[in-house]
C-alpha cells in the first residue's frame, strides 16, 4: 500500500484536542450559557422603512440611549429597511412610540413602521425544546442508518463524531455569547447532514478496502482509506467554506451567525470525520472480520 499521509500517527494529539474542545465547550455552557435570540426568549420586532439608508449603529445607539433593552438592528431586505429586535414588553403603542423616537433623531428622512409584532416567551420555549428534540432525533436516525448500511461500530462512531461537531459549535457560541436563533438551530442540523456525509465516505471507503486488501494492519487500511478520500473531502470542504465566506462578507446580519455556525461546522466537521471516527473505531477495535461478508450455508437439497 502507498500511503502518502500518516492521519493516525497524530491519533494521540488529535484525542487530546478533541477531550480539551469539549470539556471547554461543556465548561462554556454550564457557565456562560447559550445568548438565546428574540426567537427563543421572547420580545418585540418591528419593521420600519427609511427613505434614506442610515447606519444599523446608530439606530441601535438611539434606542439604548432610551432605555431599551438588548437591542438588536439589523437592515432586512435593502439598506431602507431596518429590522428592530428587543426584549421589551409588547403594547400597543410601541410601534407609534419607536417610530416617533427615530423620527426626532431623522427629521429630514421620513420614516414608515411596516410591521410590529411580538414573540412571546412560551413560543420561544417551545422552539427551542422542539429544536432539541429534533437535534436528538437526528442522531438516532443517523444511529440506526450507519448501523443497518454498515455495521455498529460505525455506527457509534458516526454518533460520537456528530456530537463532537454539535457541542463544539455550541461551546463556541456560548464562549462568545454569540447571538443563538433559529437560523443557528438551522445551521446546526445542517451540519450534521454535511459532516455525516462525509464521514459516510470515509466508511465506505474503509469498508471496501478491509474486504479487498489483505496485507497491512487495521491502523493501515484506514490511513490508506483516509488518503484516497482526502481529495474528495478537501474539495468539498474549501467550495463549501468558499460559499460561507461571501455569506458572511456580503450576507447581512440577517444570517451572520447562521453562516459562522456553518463556517465552524465544516471546520470541525472535516476534522472530526478524518480524526475523531476513525480514532473510534480504532479504540473499538475495528477489524476485517467485522465487515466480510457473511458467508452463505450451502443447503444440501439432494434427496
Amino acid at each position: 500500500m502507498n500511503k502518502q499521509i500518516d492521519f493516525l500517527k497524530l491519533r494521540h494529539a488529535a484525542t487530546v484536542l478533541s477531550v480539551t474542545l469539549i470539556l471547554v465547550s461543556i465548561i462554556a455552557l454550564a457557565v456562560r450559557g447559550l445568548n438565546f435570540g428574540l426567537d427563543f426568549t421572547g420580545g418585540t420586532l418591528l419593521e420600519v422603512e427609511y427613505q434614506q439608508p442610515v447606519p444599523v449603529k446608530t439606530i441601535e445607539a438611539v434606542l439604548v440611549d432610551a432605555g431599551y433593552r438588548d437591542v438588536a438592528v439589523q437592515n432586512f431586505g435593502s439598506e431602507t429597511d431596518v429590522l428592530v429586535r428587543m426584549s421589551e414588553a409588547f403594547r400597543d403603542d410601541l410601534g407609534a412610540e419607536i417610530l416617533a423616537l427615530l423620527q426626532q433623531q431623522s427629521a429630514d428622512n421620513p420614516i414608515v413602521l411596516k410591521r410590529s409584532e411580538f414573540v412571546g416567551s412560551s413560543v420561544g420555549e417551545e422552539l427551542r425544546d422542539q429544536g432539541g428534540l429534533a437535534l436528538l432525533l437526528a442522531l438516532a436516525v443517523v444511529m440506526i442508518y450507519v448501523a443497518a448500511r454498515f455495521q455498529y461500530k460505525f455506527s457509534v462512531a458516526a454518533v460520537l463524531a456528530l456530537f463532537h461537531d454539535v457541542i463544539v459549535i455550541l461551546g463556541m457560541f456560548a464562549l462568545f455569547q454569540w447571538d443563538f436563533n433559529l437560523t443557528v438551530l438551522a445551521a446546526l442540523l445542517a451540519v450534521i447532514g454535511y459532516s455525516l456525509n462525509d464521514t459516510i465516505v470515509v466508511a465506505d471507503r474503509i469498508r471496501e478496502n478491509f474486504r479487498i486488501v489483505r496485507r497491512g494492519s487495521e491502523i493501515d487500511v484506514i490511513n490508506e482509506s483516509l488518503n484516497q478520500t482526502l481529495g474528495r473531502t478537501l474539495m468539498t470542504s474549501i467550495t463549501t467554506a468558499l460559499v460561507l465566506l461571501a455569506l458572511l462578507v456580503v450576507g447581512g446580519d440577517l444570517i451572520h451567525y447562521f453562516a459562522v455556525a456553518l463556517m465552524i461546522g465544516v471546520v470541525v466537521g472535516t476534522y472530526s470525520s478524518v480524526f475523531v471516527a476513525t480514532n473510534i473505531l480504532i479504540w473499538m477495535k475495528i477489524s476485517r472480520e467485522d465487515l466480510m461478508p457473511p458467508e452463505v450455508e450451502e443447503v444440501d437439497d439432494r434427496p
